[in-house]
C-alpha cells in the first residue's frame, strides 16, 4: 500500500475511486471462487455434469458483451453509467440463477451475471486508465489482484459450508446484498470521471462512423455466438454436424473477434495487439485449468468441496503476491517487461504440471494438485500484472475504454473457449465409454500448451528494435 505523503493509490485524491475500484473487485471475485467451488453440486443436482462446461461458459460468453457495450459507453460517457448497470444485472443474474430449477435456467441466470461482470471488470480497467497516471497504474493493477485476497480465503470455505448447510443455493443468496454496498461506496467516485478527448493520431478504422450492423456491439453479438456455436458443436454426437457447425461457429467468432478488438489482435500485431493476444492466452492456461480443478480432486480423488476450494484459494493468494512483486520491480526499475512475462508464464507452466500431478495420479497426495496451482499463481501474477500495464501504457487516453474491454474479452473468450473445450472432452469421454480421467488429461496438455504460447509471444509487446530506434531519432529531431 502506497503512503499518502508520496502521492500513492490511497491518497486523498484517489482514495474514495481506489476503494470503490477495490470493492467491486473482491465482489466479483467472491463470486467467482464461490461459485466455481460448489459448481460440481450444482452440475450433479441438475443433471448438468455433461454439459459443464457451459456452467463457465455461459457466464463468460455474456463477458464478452458486457464488456464490449460497457466500454464503449464509456469513452462516449465515461465508466459510471456502464458501471451501475453492470452491477444491477449482475445482482438480477444472482438471483435467477439461485432459484433456477434447472441446468438451462441456471445457465440463463449464469448469462446475467456475465454481462454484469463483464461491464464492472471491463470498467476497472477503463478507470485505471483514466483517472491514474502511469507510475500509479502498476500499483493499482496489483491492488486489483490484492482485493482477490480475502475473497480467496473466504469465498471457497463459505461457498462450501453454506452449500453444506442450506444447499447451493443459499451462495447465490448472499451475492445481491454485497452488490447494493458496492454501488453506494463505488458509484460517488466514478461519476466525476469523464473519457478523453480524441486526438487525430487516436482515430483508427475500428472508431471511425460505421453503421451500427458493422460496430463493435453487433460484432459482439455475432462473437458470442459463433463462439457458443462452436462450444455447443462439440458436443454433438455425430462427426459431420459437429465438423460443420464447428467450422462456422469458429469461422464467425474469428471475423467478429477482429471487429471488437484493437487492429493487429488476430495477427498479434507488436504492441496493443499483441499485449491483448498474450491476455488470451495466459487465462486460458490459468483460469482454464482451474476451472477443472475443483471437478477433478472431488470426482477423481474424491475430497470434499472444502477441500478441493483450498487449490482456488491457493492460486488466487499467490496470484496476488506474483502481482505485488511485479509492481514493486515495476517501481524500482522502469523499462522492459518482457523478462516478467516470460518468467510468469514458464512458472504458471511449472505450477500447471505439478497440479496435474496431484489430479490425475493417484500415487501423488491430492493437496500436491494445491501446490502446484500455488505455484501457477504465482507465476501468473508476475506475467498478468506485466503485460497488462505494458498494455495499457501503450493505449491511447481516448481509448482506454476500448482497450481495457478488449482485455477483459480477451480474458472472459479464452475462459469460455477452453472450459468449453474441456467440458465438451468430458462429455465425449463419457459417451464412448471413456472416463473424466482422459479428458481432463488432454484439457491440462492444452493448456500447457498455450502456456508455451505464451512465453513465445511475451517477445511482441515491445516494437521491433528498428522501429523503436527509429521513433527516438524521429523525437531527437
Amino acid at each position: 500500500m502506497a503512503r499518502q505523503a508520496d502521492g500513492g493509490v490511497f491518497s486523498p485524491q484517489y482514495r474514495v475511486l481506489t476503494s470503490g475500484v477495490g470493492l467491486s473487485v473482491g465482489l466479483v471475485a467472491f463470486e467467482s471462487l464461490g461459485v466455481a467451488t460448489v459448481l460440481p453440486e450444482i452440475a450433479r443436482r441438475l443433471d448438468g455434469l455433461d454439459a459443464y462446461g457451459w456452467g463457465l461458459s455461459a457466464s463468460m460468453l455474456a463477458q464478452i458483451l458486457g464488456a464490449v457495450a460497457a466500454g464503449q459507453d464509456a469513452d462516449r460517457r465515461g465508466p459510471a453509467r456502464p458501471l451501475a448497470l453492470g452491477l444491477l444485472v449482475f445482482a438480477a443474474g444472482c438471483a435467477l440463477a439461485g432459484a433456477a430449477g434447472s441446468w438451462p435456467v441456471f445457465l440463463l441466470g449464469r448469462f446475467a451475471q456475465g454481462l454484469g461482470v463483464g461491464a464492472v471488470m471491463g470498467m476497472a480497467y477503463a478507470m485505471i486508465g483514466l483517472a491514474y497516471p502511469e507510475r500509479l497504474r502498476a500499483r493499482m493493477f496489483a491492488l486489483l489482484s490484492s482485493a482477490w485476497t480475502v475473497p480467496s480465503l473466504i469465498g471457497p470455505t463459505i461457498a462450501a459450508a453454506v452449500a453444506d448447510g442450506v444447499g447451493w443455493r443459499g451462495v447465490f443468496g448472499l451475492l445481491p446484498p454485497l452488490v447494493a454496498a458496492a454501488a453506494v461506496l463505488t458509484l460517488p467516485g466514478v461519476r466525476a470521471l469523464r473519457p478523453a478527448a480524441a486526438s487525430p493520431a487516436d482515430e483508427t478504422p475500428m472508431r471511425a462512423a460505421r453503421p451500427w450492423w458493422k460496430g463493435p456491439a453487433a460484432a459482439s453479438v455475432l462473437l458470442t455466438a459463433g463462439t457458443g456455436l462452436f462450444i455447443q458443436a462439440l458436443l454433438l454426437d455425430r462427426l459431420a454436424p459437429l465438423v460443420v457447425l464447428a467450422v462456422l461457429g469458429l469461422g464467425v467468432a474469428v471475423a467478429a473477434l477482429g471487429r471488437v478488438t484493437p487492429e493487429g489482435t488476430l495477427t498479434a500485431r507488436r504492441g496493443v495487439g499483441a499485449g491483448v493476444a498474450l491476455r488470451f492466452l495466459l487465462c486460458g492456461v490459468y483460469f482454464g485449468s482451474e476451472a477443472f480443478l475443483p471437478l477433478g480432486l472431488t470426482e477423481l480423488r474424491g475430497v470434499g468441496a472444502a477441500e478441493a476450494g483450498l487449490g482456488l484459494s491457493a492460486g488466487a493468494l499467490t496470484w496476488v503476491a506474483g502481482s505485488a512483486l511485479q509492481a514493486g520491480r515495476d517501481g524500482a526499475r522502469r523499462g522492459d517487461r518482457t523478462a516478467s512475462m516470460v518468467l510468469g508464464s514458464l512458472v504458471l507452466l511449472a505450477g500447471l504440471v505439478v497440479m496435474a500431478f496431484g489430479v490425475l495420479v493417484e500415487a501423488v497426495p491430492p493437496l500436491t494438485a494445491v501446490a502446484g496451482w500455488a505455484i501457477g499463481g504465482l507465476g501468473m501474477g508476475v506475467a498478468f500484472n506485466a503485460a497488462t500495464t505494458e498494455t495499457t501504457e501503450r493505449a491511447p487516453a481516448a481509448r482506454q475504454g476500448e482497450v481495457g474491454a478488449a482485455l477483459q474479452l480477451a480474458q472472459t473468450l479464452a475462459t469460455a473457449v477452453v472450459s468449453g473445450i474441456g467440458g465438451a472432452t468430458i462429455a465425449i469421454a463419457h459417451a464412448h465409454g471413456g472416463r473424466t480421467h482422459t479428458a481432463l488429461v488432454v484439457t491440462f496438455a492444452l493448456t500447457g500448451c498455450l502456456a508455451v504460447l505464451a512465453a513465445l509471444l511475451s517477445f511482441r509487446l515491445h516494437p521491433a528494435r528498428a522501429a523503436r530506434a527509429a521513433s527516438l531519432e524521429a523525437a531527437a529531431e
